[in-house]
Parts: structure tokens; C-alpha cells; sequence
């Protein structure tokens, strides 16, 4: 059975690193579409497991080659997906997972138009304030600052396939799977389930 494109994304505070990471302990169908970079490798960090680590002119013509999903530049370097990624895992009947910014998944969209976009949200605002706070590691204008982009991003929350609502780990993970699952149940990735029972060679009219 082939593998599915789902792109998970939230503005930050919404909790889908978290989440992406207990689904990878429970899902090994599933695998992540390794980033790339051009700034350097910090310590500890391995090529192709962490980032996969291009010169800038490597990247560039990457670029100009379509051979980059989505990218952006910050901080004078390129992050970006790129396409052998994901097509390397659905070529071995993996879920490709993307964990990419918000608006980012429109892109990916354009060019696999076959994708799943799936979008966290938090149980309310009043509690995505609560949960920033309790971090104790922000300012209180950082914590409105947060919230000020977040309600702005979650604008783009009405393009996207799936919805789910981070109110408990385990029931967001839950749903997550069960989102990668129904994917697989769908007929146009079966055909050679179809094929088994000769159903497109049925005349539709019997």
C-alpha cells in the first residue's frame, strides 16, 4: 500500500511537536520528511537524521531546479523540505509527515494537490495564554505578542483538511492516527484491492 502526504502544522504554543512525537512512538508506517539547512551543524547533530545540510549554493540551485517543496530564509539561511524527502518515503510505503509553518502548507498543496493538511488548534485562546504563562519562560508582551500572530494564522485553519483540538495528548494523538488510518482506507489508494476482485473490470450497469 503507497504512502500519504499529511502536513501537520499550528502556530507555535499549540503543542504539535509534542504531539508529532508521541505519534512516531506509536506509528511506524509513518516517517518525517527530514528538513533541509544551510547554516552549519551543531554539536550533536547528524546529516539526514536532524537536517540535511547543503551549502547555500547547493540549496539555491535546489530552487531553481523545483526541487524545494517550500522554504524560508532566516537569519541569513535557507530551511526548507525538499522534495526527495517525501518522495523517498512514498516510494517505500511511508506516511511523509511535514511539521512546516502555517501558511508554508499552501505551497505544498499547490504542487501535491493529493496531500492531507491538518491543522492543531488549542482548546481556547484563554487557555493557550494559560499554558504560555505556566511555561514560565516568556515575558508577559512576548506571551500577547504570541497570541497577536496565532490568532492570525489560525485564519488559515479553513483551507485545511482535518482539525484537531489539543485539549488532552493522548486524544489529539488518537485522532491523529486515526486521520493517517482513514487515509489508507480511502478507495482511490487501494486500486489493488479493487483489482483482486476484478471490480474495474465490471461493467458499472450490472
Amino acid at each position: 500500500m503507497k504512502g500519504s502526504l499529511f502536513v501537520v502544522a499550528a502556530p507555535a504554543g499549540f503543542g504539535k511537536d509534542t504531539i508529532l512525537s508521541e505519534m512516531f512512538k506509536r506509528n511506524d508506517t509513518a516517517g518525517y520528511a527530514v528538513s533541509a539547512t544551510t547554516r552549519a551543524p551543531r554539536d550533536g547533530e547528524v546529516n539526514g537524521v536532524h537536517y540535511r545540510f547543503l551549502t547555500r549554493e547547493a540549496f539555491e540551485r535546489k530552487i531553481a531546479e523545483k526541487e524545494v517543496l517550500e522554504y524560508t530564509e532566516y537569519c541569513g539561511n535557507y530551511y526548507g523540505t525538499l522534495k526527495k524527502s517525501v518522495d523517498d518515503l512514498l516510494k517505500a510505503g511511508k506516511d511523509a509527515i511535514l511539521k512546516i509553518e502555517v501558511e508554508g502548507a499552501m505551497n505544498i498543496k499547490k504542487m501535491f494537490p493529493e496531500a492531507r493538511l491538518v491543522f492543531i488548534l488549542p482548546p481556547s485562546w484563554e487557555i493557550l495564554e494559560k499554558r504560555l504563562r505556566d511555561r514560565g519562560t516568556e515575558t508577559e508582551d512576548k506571551i500577547i505578542e504570541r497570541t497577536k500572530q496565532a490568532r492570525s494564522e489560525v485564519a488559515f485553519a479553513k483551507n485545511y483538511d482535518y482539525l484537531i483540538v489539543n485539549d488532552d495528548l493522548n486524544s489529539a494523538v488518537d485522532d491523529l492516527l486515526t486521520i493517517l488510518k482513514a487515509e489508507k482506507l480511502r478507495r482511490d489508494n487501494n486500486d489493488e484491492l479493487l483489482d483482486k476482485f476484478n471490480v474495474n473490470k465490471i461493467d458499472e450497469r450490472l
